[in-house]
């Protein structure tokens, strides 16, 4: 059980990577289709980064919730914990290194991507394997992460007039 999970969650981090990556373009090369714009990055805001992310993830859980969630009580409440940690990470490591050093290299943020999901696959692993003191339930944690992706949907199209929806590029917030 527990090789299986480790296989699980190494799936999920190259799946969330490989997808992630992939999501960036894809807004782009299907010129810019509205079908899929609420799940690509429309442009190069933090907020664009943390959906390419989210969606990922969040369809990789519901994937591996199939095969090896029944196992693991705390299961839907470890991966929003995983999910929520990981979309921290990008806005903190991205404002703190360019706040820093008043740069913005795309090699970097290329890396925060990498190492956001890395941050959210390892402790799930550690917390589905240990299991879990404090715990939501399932469905307030599927609630939880419903709301999070009508947010991701509704800001692409209606982005608020804030640094982390700005466009670095263009210098303004940029909506679909």
């Amino acid at each position: 059980m527990k090789k299986s999970l480790l296989l699980w969650q190494l799936a999920g981090f190259v799946f969330t990577s490989a997808a992630g990556t992939l999501l960036h373009f894809v807004y782009e090369w299907s010129s810019q289709s509205i079908l899929f714009a609420p799940f690509s990055a429309v442009n190069e805001s933090i907020w664009e980064h943390m959906k390419l992310l989210f969606f990922p993830m969040l369809i990789f859980a519901f994937a591996e919730s199939h095969y090896i969630g029944r196992q693991y009580p705390s299961f839907w409440y470890v991966k929003l914990a995983g999910i929520v940690s990981g979309l921290t990470l990008v806005p903190v490591l991205y404002y703190t290194y360019t706040g820093a050093f008043g740069v913005s290299a795309d090699w970097f943020n290329i890396a925060i991507f990498f190492l956001a999901a890395a941050a959210a696959y390892l402790p799930e692993t550690r917390f589905l394997k240990h299991g879990s003191r404090f715990c939501l339930s399932t469905q307030t944690s599927l609630t939880l992460l419903c709301i999070i992706a009508l947010s991701f949907v509704v800001f692409t199209f209606v982005p608020p007039s804030i640094p982390l929806f700005q466009d670095p590029g263009v210098g303004e917030t940029v909506s679909y």
